[in-house]
């Protein structure tokens, strides 16, 4: 009998049936990726030293577009604008200023909002993801354009949850401060969209530029507008607020409001209070937009009942009602409701730090007249928009 041992020994009729698949399964994986890695080189974008895995979104390594062209075919549409965005969100975009409403750490800014825009320019999409079907840049369809500290923030965290909606994270600022860069600049800094998705933006001070609306309808007469308004009172109080806590040496909220105090003049050249006159800045909207082009959502209702606003902000859109109450909750130490589940994320996520700070305490006398004053303004509003907002109650 010859002896037995290892050299030259045969795999054993009772080898485990598991390893032989297992190498079957590393020999098919490796054709797989050589395969791959053939197809992307062929497609003139392999970077030279570059392996088949470098940059695969999900396993760690940052993805870009490269990467995501290499990306497999079946991978959900919607996955792979997530995985586009995610890599935009920390990039600061044209609009970032002193004054610009403050963007919502986590969500407009950060890995917000939310951040589905940039204002850096993309690489032209590659053979293999033309063939994904990833979507070109379009001008914005509809645009939030006011007010400031109104809520335009939040309506705009709460829209990007809708699948069909797709928004530039910083505010671009073009109708009024970047208007002699082009229309070509300006689409650049919008999202890709899908067919059926809607490209949005949102610059509150739109609202109470002169220019704007010619500057709009110019671009195109067909855009919706949409302006989320407050209390004025209220609102002046928050824009003060957040003025306070960049410059704490600012004078006090009654010595801006007023002109002469013991006169009770109002101040109406102070920007907190002048913006607040909406019936005012409404007027050269309508020369060149009709009303029904135009959605005024309330701020007290968006924090009262988001689901509902939404409702409305949805049907306005020609969007199909997928923004609901299961998606809030209301969060009582900021005292606003937040998302349960952010857009690109599983996690709820309420507005940053910089949204709900406390008022400062204004004396009573101080806000009745405030109150008298924006009165019949409030009233001419409630006329033009066909909406009582219930201000003056």
């Amino acid at each position: 009998m010859a002896p037995s041992g290892p050299t030259g020994a045969q795999p054993s009729p009772a080898e485990p049936l598991s390893r032989s698949i297992f190498r079957k399964f590393l020999l098919m994986l490796c054709s797989l990726l050589t395969s791959l890695y053939v197809f992307y080189c062929l497609a003139e974008r392999c970077p030279p030293g570059s392996g088949p895995v470098a940059g695969v979104p999900g396993r760690g390594v940052p993805a870009g577009p490269r990467e995501l062209a290499m990306w497999p075919a079946g991978a959900p549409r919607k996955r792979l604008l997530q995985l586009r965005q995610r890599r935009r969100r920390g990039r600061s975009g044209p609009g970032d200023s002193s004054d610009q409403e403050e963007q919502s750490p986590g969500l407009a800014a950060a890995p917000g909002g939310s951040g589905a825009g940039s204002s850096v320019a993309e690489a032209q999409p590659g053979t293999l993801a033309l063939l994904l079907d990833e979507g070109s840049k379009q001008l914005p369809q509809a645009i939030i354009i006011g007010v400031k500290k109104g809520g335009t923030r939040a309506l705009l965290e709460f829209l990007r949850v809708h699948p069909d909606v797709r928004a530039v994270g910083a505010e671009p600022h073009f109708f009024d401060r970047s208007y002699h860069k082009g229309l070509a600049w300006y689409r650049d800094l919008m999202p890709r969209t899908l067919e059926g998705q809607i490209t949005m933006e949102k610059t509150p001070s739109y609202f109470v530029t002169r220019e704007a609306p010619a500057r709009i309808s110019a671009m195109s007469k067909d855009t919706k507008l949409i302006v989320v308004v407050r209390d004025p009172v209220t609102r002046a109080i928050s824009d003060y607020t957040q003025t306070l806590s960049k410059r704490p040496d600012i004078p006090s909220f009654e010595s801006l409001t007023f002109r002469n105090r013991s006169a009770g003049l109002i101040d109406t050249s102070w920007s907190a209070i002048q913006i607040g006159l909406y019936a005012k800045h409404l007027e050269p909207w309508l020369r060149h937009f009709p009303l029904g082009q135009m959605l005024f959502v309330s701020g007290e209702r968006l924090v009262s009942d988001p689901a509902g606003e939404l409702r409305r902000v949805q049907d306005f859109l020609g969007l199909k009602r997928i923004i609901t109450d299961k998606h809030f909750y209301f969060n009582q130490t900021k005292g606003f409701p937040c998302l349960k589940k952010a857009e690109g994320s599983g996690k709820p996520h309420c507005l940053g730090k910089t949204k709900g700070r406390a008022h400062p305490t204004i004396a009573r006398e101080v806000l009745r007249q405030l109150r008298d004053f924006y009165r019949p303004f409030n009233r001419k509003f409630y006329q033009m928009t066909g909406r009582d907002f219930g201000w003056d109650g």
